[in-house]
């Protein structure tokens, strides 16, 4: 097994504030909810895509650790402002 350095601790925290900013739920199953998920996904992706462009473009020590953090700011910015969908058991009333 080849052995592979792990990930700096500010790159991991990174990558999860990236997944979480994009980890939508499932939109209900109704036009206004798939609109505003879609919407809404749109936003957070353009949100990641900007601030990773600028981290990479970024000469400054402490960057990937303030890109995690600008991510984090700009998502709780822009909530979740849809219905969900409601998985049910089959059978269930």
């Amino acid at each position: 097994m080849s052995e592979r350095p792990g990930l700096d601790e500010a790159v991991t925290d990174l990558l999860v504030a990236v997944v979480a900013a994009l980890d939508l739920p499932l939109p209900a199953v109704d036009a206004a909810a798939e609109r505003a998920h879609s919407r809404l996904l749109d936003l957070r992706a353009m949100d990641v895509r900007i601030v990773l462009d600028v981290l990479s473009r970024s000469r400054h020590p402490g960057a990937v650790a303030e890109s995690a953090a600008e991510i984090r700011r700009r998502t709780t910015r822009e909530p979740v402002d849809y219905a969900p969908f409601v998985f049910r058991e089959e059978g269930a009333a």
